[in-house]
């Protein structure tokens, strides 16, 4: 090791930055709220039910010095090696792959089997950041430290950054850790662009994140929304979306008494698209059973899963 004391190089960095951040970490450690922090738009669904992020969202913040394409990624599946969850995890291993920075995701002071699964995965080539996440929650803040070495140990991490991103803490000081491992390259994507999902992709999320909210564990994961026609008239944009869960039991629960549940849904989801797209939209949803599409790759495919 060369001991010799250099002076640091302090020339302002001038160039423009670019590159895929991928998040990642097991599920419900908050990797969707901190991408909608950092772009500072909802692009990704939250809610507290695993799973809920199923596809590769990808957010975009664009500064004047770099831009940053956030990857969101569903979390690893450790459990139910099902057809729906083998495709979640080659969704994982993809994005990892093809990243110029990854942001690991813990959360403060829990550390499992699945972190450790994740953690296996990360390749050696790609610099990794350790955000250690919820950390508002630890009431003894002296034991922040020694997890942070504990994890620290078992990755050579590039950085490691306590966040908060619920409350927005210590994610400028993210951003700027990631902002100098981004390689040098022009913009991808345009100054005005948050995501490269379509406005009928981002209306079905919409909606799903309202029926795992308003139902939690009640339903089961397998439920989706499709979105069967969308239609834009000026600034008017109208959606008629279904709701596809696998039995009648499950349909009854979403309409709710006297269809109250689904309204609570169809209220919810108009007020976030409206508050997205920046205009109004009229919505319609019905509820449908169809029941075996997550048990094949056929029926992935046709539900948009990759």
């Amino acid at each position: 090791m060369n001991t010799e004391l250099t002076t640091p190089d302090t020339t302002p960095d001038t160039a423009f930055h670019c590159g895929y951040i991928a998040i990642v970490g097991r599920p419900n450690v908050g990797k969707s709220t901190l991408m909608n922090v950092l772009i500072g738009a909802k692009v990704s669904i939250t809610s507290r039910k695993a799973q809920t992020t199923r596809h590769r969202i990808t957010g975009i913040q664009t500064r004047d010095d770099a831009q940053f394409i956030y990857v969101d990624t569903p979390g690893f599946q450790t459990r139910h090696a099902n057809a729906l969850n083998k495709t979640l995890n080659k969704t994982v291993t993809g994005s990892l792959i093809s990243s110029d920075v990854i942001l690991f995701l813990v959360e403060a002071g829990t550390f499992g089997p699945a972190d450790q699964q994740v953690i296996d995965l990360l390749p050696s080539d790609v610099p990794v950041i350790l955000v250690i996440n919820k950390s508002d929650r630890v009431k003894d803040k002296a034991a922040l430290m020694p997890f942070a070495q504990k994890v620290a140990a078992l990755h050579n991490f590039a950085a490691i950054v306590p966040v908060s991103a619920k409350l927005r803490f210590q994610t400028d000081a993210l951003e700027r850790e990631i902002r100098t491992r981004l390689p040098e390259n022009p913009p991808v994507f345009g100054p005005d662009d948050i995501t490269d999902r379509s406005e009928k992709f981002l209306a079905a999320e919409i909606v799903r994140e309202k029926v795992f909210r308003l139902l939690g564990d009640e339903l089961p994961y397998t439920s989706t929304v499709l979105i069967e026609q969308f239609e834009q008239e000026g600034d008017l944009r109208r959606v008629f979306a279904a709701i596809l869960v696998e039995r009648d039991t499950h349909k009854s629960m979403i309409i709710g008494n006297k269809g109250a549940r689904l309204k609570d849904i169809s209220t919810q989801s108009r007020l976030d698209m409206e508050k997205l797209f920046g205009g109004p939209v009229y919505l319609e949803i019905w509820v449908k059973v169809k029941s075996g599409w997550a048990d094949n790759e056929a029926g992935l495919r046709a539900y948009g899963y990759e």
